[in-house]
């Protein structure tokens, strides 16, 4: 007699990042949301909800600043232990975007008991040690709760230089505009829930750190970032954008694209996330792109590159900086 493996993506309702909260919707959900001041806190927040950064920062005293971030998601591919590596990846890269090196992380499991066997939670976090391994990150224990829907991720502690922070705020006219990972993530992982086709490229890239992008981007002197995920490159760009006063001009033949990519897309295999990132950015965009190619902009990735306002080698510019344009954050040619 033959067991088959579950196919852990047809436990999800959405696969990875392409799951979140749609941007409008959760900016409408914390607005507000300031912490009181108190004089009885340790430490001066220095990056917190103001401008949507990848993770929370606070000076601790002079050259260390703590960077504390937490990511989970429904599964992204079938096999548990990649959808381990992906996952964690993608928690630690909020540390690296910030330009920070993550030190400890802590699981988040929820696992429908009844439903699944635990010998495939277990290669969950298998796969999610694995990667933070690589990171040089402890992992010690975690939390887990019984939920009809499988979700997995960490809480990311690490550390940086507080005067060396890559923010969203920080994106200053004349710089050109480098990403380190190509786009494509979101219909790719939508085509393999789908149909089960698996793409090699795509695990590759969801599970390779973003930690040597961060070390090049600290070496160049960059100080304005952030990681592509959930909202895609045009929500990404936007946030930063927006968060800057600035616009951010993308010239999508610049922009490196997974192969199939597109053949993906054209086929429908979009998820609901990457329309609803395109339907959240066109009110602050001029798009002069065909519509195929702005949803692959505005794809959700799951553990993707980093957006940089500057240069770096190996990685392609893919647009720049200018001066704000009639409150426009986005032009896309």
């Amino acid at each position: 007699m033959t067991t088959t493996t579950p196919r852990l993506t047809g436990y999800a309702h959405g696969g990875g990042c392409a799951c979140k909260i749609p941007p409008g919707e959760l900016e409408d959900v914390v607005r507000g949301l300031t912490p009181s001041p108190s004089t009885a806190r340790e430490g001066e927040l220095v990056v917190g909800l103001e401008d949507g950064d990848d993770a929370a920062a606070v000076r601790i005293r002079d050259g260390l600043a703590i960077i504390a971030t937490t990511d989970f998601f429904t599964p992204v591919v079938d096999d548990p232990y990649d959808w381990g590596r992906i996952a964690a990846a993608n928690a630690l890269s909020d540390v690296y975007a910030m330009g920070g090196r993550p030190v400890i992380a802590l699981n988040l499991l929820c696992w429908p008991r009844d439903v699944l066997p635990y010998d495939l939670a277990a290669e969950v976090l298998r796969g999610g040690l694995a990667v933070a391994d690589e990171a040089g990150c402890h992992v010690a224990g975690g939390h887990s709760v019984d939920d009809p829907e499988p979700k997995y991720g960490m809480a990311v502690t690490g550390t940086a230089d507080p005067d060396a922070l890559i923010r969203n705020d920080a994106a200053r006219p004349g710089t050109p505009l480098t990403l380190t990972k190509p786009l494509g993530l979101g219909v790719l992982n939508n085509r393999h829930k789908a149909t089960g086709e698996s793409f090699a490229e795509a695990i590759a890239v969801m599970t390779t750190l973003n930690a040597a992008a961060s070390r090049a981007a600290l070496a160049a002197g960059i100080r304005a970032g952030t990681d592509v995920t959930g909202f895609g490159l045009l929500g990404h760009a936007h946030k930063m954008a927006r968060a800057s006063g600035v616009t951010a001009v993308i010239d999508s033949a610049a922009v490196p694209f997974l192969d199939g990519a597109r053949e993906a897309a054209a086929a429908g295999n979009v998820p609901g996330g990457s329309r609803r990132n395109l339907d959240w950015v066109r009110p602050h965009a001029r798009i002069d792109v065909d519509e195929t190619t702005a949803l692959l902009l505005a794809d959700a990735q799951t553990s993707g590159g980093l957006l940089l306002a500057g240069e770096i080698p190996g990685h392609p510019v893919i647009g720049e900086i200018v001066a704000p344009e009639d409150g426009v954050t986005l032009r896309v040619r």
